[in-house]
């Protein structure tokens, strides 16, 4: 009845306790004390039943979190002070829970994620607390337990669980086994991929209806895999956030060779991973470029992915730069790089994703620095790449524009449109004060 209305850190003894622990004990108290958290002990030996019920075969200590026996978590970490403190305010703050026969998940309406673990084993234990931070931004969509294999071997075998750490999402009838690095980022993207898929599942059916009957204007991108296969694994995660960072511009699919092996054949994939671009405005469906570069991170498959699609962003010349940007009645956005910098070369694909997002809304351009250095200097250019915004707001546009302080597409395009919207409320006051 007390685990149901108070949170404790319980500490489960099998016989007389450590007299030693005294002091600490008392310490645990002060410094739980902010956080509500009461501290006792529970000796097993005086009721074997509720211990067995909570599969506590051997000292330990966990935290109940104030709705009963069924939502506590055992700490597997350190048994040094801080480290207890630090666990017991993780934890209340947190929803993971310690699961077993009793409580485990499969026939939940609701969807799960499930760590399956052994205390031994070092990546677990540092999984442990990015699994609590994931849970405080996924409550109320996603419910996060934790399994012991040590203890419920049964409950693994019956999952077929081979390795530690292994992350799975129970969606009802659907199970989703986790792939990527063990972070809390990284989780809460997988999570994000489930509920909105960035990359299509392709069959042998949806590949010719999709990739090869696709419409002129589109491009595909395929990723010819086999699931046992190392390098694959290790793509996985970046494929999804390079679908993710491409937002539509580039339709992004992926095609599992252990499954459609035939088809694999007959498309002359003969090693795994194997990416395919399939470009637009061809006339020979079958015609594709195969990716060959070193480095199979999601920035270096987008840049790579940008190259096949006409450039948006307009080359200027010191000409044109006087012309259409300061003198014209556009709004302009201007990337000013140097072909020898490397930032300014990663920078290239965000900025052709920019040109496309604000398209019809303000014109993108870039200026050559090396070539054109007298124009850089005049618009007071010190570093590469610098963005700047030229608003049209009825005059000529002074040489000097406005500095941007963002290298990321989404959040230069969300800055544009609140400058946009300010020069447009601007304009507004104005005609209402003309009146």
């Amino acid at each position: 009845d007390r685990l149901a209305h108070h949170r404790w850190l319980l500490f489960f003894q099998f016989g007389e306790s450590d007299k030693s622990n005294v002091q600490e004990f008392k310490k645990l108290k002060f410094l739980l004390k902010d956080e509500h958290i009461q501290v006792g002990k529970f000796d097993c030996l005086s009721s074997p039943m509720i211990c067995n019920k909570l599969y506590v075969y051997q000292p330990c200590l966990a935290v109940f979190k104030g709705k009963g026996t069924g939502d506590y978590e055992i700490h597997h970490g350190k048994k040094i002070l801080y480290d207890i403190v630090a666990f017991a305010k993780e934890s209340v703050n947190s929803h993971v829970i310690t699961l077993g026969p009793q409580n485990f998940p499969d026939k939940d309406k609701e969807p799960w994620l499930v760590d399956f673990f052994a205390p031994w084993c070092p990546p677990c234990r540092a999984l442990l607390p990015e699994l609590r931070k994931a849970s405080k931004h996924l409550y109320g969509q996603l419910k996060f337990g934790t399994l012991d294999c040590t203890v419920h071997e049964g409950l693994c075998n019956m999952h077929n669980i081979r390795a530690y750490p292994t992350t799975v999402v129970f969606n009802q009838s659907d199970v989703h086994e986790y792939e990527g690095h063990h972070s809390a980022e990284q989780i809460l993207e997988f999570i994000e991929d489930l509920r909105n898929p960035s990359v299509v599942s392709l069959t042998p059916e949806t590949f010719a209806e999709l990739v090869q009957r696709r419409k002129r204007e589109e491009i595909w991108m395929v990723d010819f895999y086999a699931p046992w296969c190392g390098p694959c694994q290790a793509l996985m995660p970046e494929w999804k956030k390079m679908a993710r960072m491409l937002n539509g511009l580039i339709n992004v699919g992926s095609v599992d060779c252990q499954k459609y092996y035939s088809f694999c054949h007959q498309e002359s994939v003969r090693g795994y991973p194997e990416i395919r671009l399939f470009p637009q405005k061809s006339n020979a469906a079958h015609q594709y470029y195969s990716y060959n570069g070193w480095h199979r991170d999601s920035y270096s498959l987008r840049g790579w992915a940008l190259g096949y699609l006409p450039q948006v962003s307009v080359d200027l010349t010191p000409q044109s730069f006087t012309e259409k940007v300061l003198n014209g009645k556009d709004h302009w956005v201007i990337d000013f790089y140097a072909p020898w910098c490397g930032p300014c070369q990663n920078f290239a694909p965000e900025f052709e994703i920019l040109a496309r997002t604000i398209k019809g809304k303000v014109k993108a351009g870039k200026v050559d620095c090396q070539t054109y250095a007298q124009t850089c200097q005049t618009a007071d250019i010190r570093a590469y790449p610098t963005v700047k915004f030229y608003p049209y707001q009825g005059t000529k546009k002074n040489v000097l524009g406005e500095y941007i302080d963002s290298r990321d597409a989404k959040g230069i395009a969300d800055l544009l449109n609140e400058k946009l919207e300010a020069i447009q409320n601007k304009g507004k006051r104005k005609k209402s004060r003309n009146k």
